[in-house]
């Protein structure tokens, strides 16, 4: 803190040293200004962190004038009746309604009007009981007795759909293990402690060691992989959960580091030669493969930029962008990419408005005589112009290749997931935990991705049969 003394002292004697100070207060309080207005809806900041001040809502979509709900041509979908009921209920006339002296019980029927009831049944606990035979050889007098199933260890236990069941609840719907114990104990009247959800847990676990290698090594082959990463708490302590995935495929994996330490140990990325999508994490730009950046992320810098700073150029850039995502999604006729000719205005007109954005944020140099070492710091403005200059193909690569979203919405979505679970359970209480959590989850997202039934993709991985053993080409 400069004492007033001082200030005076340096207006007689060094002004160019005060303006500088006067010019480093005024860019502090630009920068503390700006840091209040940053909520959700313009820059990077979680919805969580709004509290109660939250912004009213902007879409940055354009409007396309069409009503709200569903369009001219789409298909409806309500509850039809099927062909095969499980118990049927005849409904039978004994007298008719203005005849009341009439019997029509011994008449023939000439057609029914039918209506059905979908109703959930009583939900019980089917109990097998398998009676090994115990016999006495007449010729050496030994016994012997028939051999249970492989799976069939202990006099009393849970089979592998029950147990299928517990990992479904407890890490597709996200329930706590006491949750899940009071659930079971409503439903079925047994009692399953919150010890058993954690060994089927474990169990699951163990089943899936191939599939998570046969996921890394289909990752490491894609064209356009979406790569994100969160903070997560385990044992009190800052780790980071991070996704690789595409439409199909999902990874999840838990590290104590959120960089290149981590993404190198997953062994995803070091392998990866297509195009990883992603939003400006700087240690991905390490990997020898195209990137593409989130848009999404672009745009609410640009509606801070715009809104909050007044900066036309931002509005500008937006603007095109959106425009350049719905002219890259209309159908194209003949060759599946973009010709040089049809990218050129783009590209003149993006130049245009960056120049203009550089123009309306110049570099002011320090007056003093005494130069700082390191490159001088720049204001937020001229940091974002910067990356749409020296990363124009990455942030363009929507324009560049087709085949490269817009956004990184779909890694956005799948890290999700982690939030939520903290929101419900908190943080892990150990890295095995973390651990069992990201590769089971990343067995039942792939599963979802690809339509198949969850339940039936669990009870398959808990009797060593996952479904990626079926035909790759699934995915």
């Amino acid at each position: 803190m400069v004492k007033r003394e001082e200030l005076t002292e340096l207006a007689q004697n060094n002004p160019l040293a005060l303006v500088d100070i006067i010019l480093t207060l005024q860019q502090r309080v630009e920068y503390l200004e700006s840091h209040l207005k940053k909520n959700s809806s313009n820059s990077s900041k979680p919805p969580s962190s709004d509290g109660l001040k939250k912004p009213k809502p902007k879409n940055l979509r354009k409007s396309t004038r069409r009503k709200p709900g569903g369009q001219p041509g789409h298909a409806g979908h309500t509850l039809k009746r099927v062909d095969h009921p499980d118990q049927i209920i005849p409904l039978r006339v004994t007298s008719c309604t203005c005849c009341a002296q009439s019997s029509l019980t011994d008449l023939p029927v000439l057609n029914y009007e039918c209506r059905q009831v979908f109703e959930l049944p009583v939900p019980n606990l089917e109990v097998t009981e398998y009676r090994a035979e115990i016999k006495r050889c007449p010729a050496c007098g030994k016994t012997v007795k028939a051999s249970f199933p492989h799976n069939v260890k202990a006099p009393a236990q849970y089979g592998p759909r029950f147990m299928s069941f517990l990992i479904y609840l407890h890490h597709q719907q996200l329930l706590p293990a006491n949750r899940i114990s009071q659930l079971c104990c409503d439903l079925f009247g047994q009692h399953v402690s919150e010890a058993m959800v954690f060994k089927a847990t474990q169990n699951c676990y163990k089943h899936l060691e191939n599939f998570e290698t046969q996921i890394i090594k289909l990752l490491q082959n894609v064209l356009v992989l979406h790569v994100d990463e969160s903070g997560s708490r385990v044992f009190g302590k800052l780790h980071w959960l991070h996704s690789a995935s595409t439409e199909h495929l999902t990874f999840y994996g838990v590290h104590q580091k959120r960089g290149n330490d981590a993404t190198n140990h997953f062994n995803i990325l070091p392998h990866f030669k297509g195009c990883a999508v992603h939003d400006f994490w700087k240690p991905y730009l390490n990997y020898d493969c195209d990137h593409g950046l989130c848009n999404a992320h672009h745009l609410r810098e640009l509606k801070f930029l715009f809104e909050e700073q007044h900066q036309t150029w931002a509005r500008e850039m937006s603007d095109l962008l959106l425009d350049m995502k719905a002219f890259t999604e209309k159908p194209k006729k003949g060759s599946a990419q973009l010709t040089a000719a049809q990218k050129k205005p783009w590209l003149k007109r993006y130049r245009a408005i960056v120049a203009k954005g550089h123009a309306a944020n110049p570099i002011i140099k320090q007056l003093n005589t005494k130069p700082k070492r390191g490159r001088p710091k720049l204001t937020k403005a001229q940091n974002f112009l910067r990356r749409l200059e020296d990363y124009e193909s990455s942030v363009l690569a929507f324009l560049h290749d087709l085949r490269v979203p817009f956004t990184n919405n779909l890694a956005e979505q799948d890290i999700r997931m982690i939030k939520i679970r903290q929101k419900i359970s908190g943080c892990f209480r150990t890295i095995e935990g973390a651990h069992y959590f990201a590769r089971i989850r990343s067995f039942l997202s792939t599963a979802r991705k690809n339509d198949f039934d969850l339940l039936n993709s669990i009870t398959n991985a808990m009797i060593g049969q996952p479904y990626i053993s079926q035909p790759l080409s699934l995915f």
